[in-house]
């Protein structure tokens, strides 16, 4: 007996991360507080520290991104870093207190590392002494991160701590249709069906792919389609094949 798949297999898009946009592209969908509590923290009205976790494409990036548009439309100085970013070191954090907010993603690929830890330690002083305003991001609760220095994981436990939940697939429609009303474009249902079943669905990605329709749209002079967003994916995938390509490459190299 055959098991047909529910969906194709989704492709690993090489997308940039989503222009930052505001509140407005975010679908709380269950995530109320969470969002009532960032918007808070980013018009300077809420706790200064903010620590969000959830799993894997439940939205944290995505949120970090708009209140990191929010900040920047108040005129303000805003630090958008994710520390999953490779071959970032510790000096990174050097001296980021003197923007006004600072939004640190995926503290977990820093969990456990030495180095790492105590750089964060002395950044989260240092923006408290500043005055400044920090939220953090992680896939798990502070007190199950794996942080190693007990002065960080207490600091990093002291705030108020949401728990995203992941969007279900209405939810993922809604921010596709709301998300390009946003942007001026027209999206069917058999459109949005589309997107779902061959691309990865998490907030995040999702957001940057919008941004890379309404490129192409801007260029070609005229609405997406089904068929012009399939080429658009198919060079998508081959830019993140070949880069993929190159880096191990590169790697190789210096094997």
């Amino acid at each position: 007996m055959t098991v047909q798949e529910r969906y194709p297999p989704q492709l690993p898009l090489a997308l940039r991360q989503p222009e930052p946009r505001g509140f407005d592209g975010f679908i709380a969908h269950g995530n109320g507080a969470a969002l009532a509590a960032v918007r808070q923290w980013a018009d300077c009205s809420g706790e200064p520290y903010i620590y969000l976790h959830g799993a894997a494409a439940s939205g944290k990036s995505q949120l970090l991104v708009c209140a990191a548009g929010e900040v920047r439309q108040r005129g303000l100085g805003v630090v958008y870093l994710p520390l999953d970013t490779p071959r970032l070191t510790p000096a990174v954090l050097d001296d980021l207190e003197q923007r006004d907010a600072i939004l640190l993603d995926a503290l977990q690929a820093i969990a456990g590392n030495a180095a790492w830890e105590q750089a964060l330690f002395n950044l989260y002083n240092r923006v408290r002494d500043a005055g400044r305003r920090l939220l953090a991001a992680a896939r798990q609760p502070a007190g199950r991160l794996g942080i190693r220095l007990p002065d960080l994981a207490s600091r990093l436990a002291a705030g108020p701590s949401y728990n995203l939940r992941p969007l279900s697939d209405a939810g993922r429609a809604e921010l596709l249709r709301i998300g390009a009303e946003q942007r001026g474009l027209r999206f069917g249902d058999a459109m949005i069906s589309y997107i779902l079943s061959r691309c990865p669905r998490d907030p995040g990605a999702l957001s940057a792919l919008l941004d890379e329709i309404d490129r192409t749209a801007l260029a070609e002079q005229r609405q997406p389609s089904i068929r012009s967003i399939g080429r658009l994916l198919e060079r998508l995938e081959h830019a993140g094949s070949d880069s993929t390509a190159e880096q191990t490459s590169n790697e190789s190299d210096r094997a």
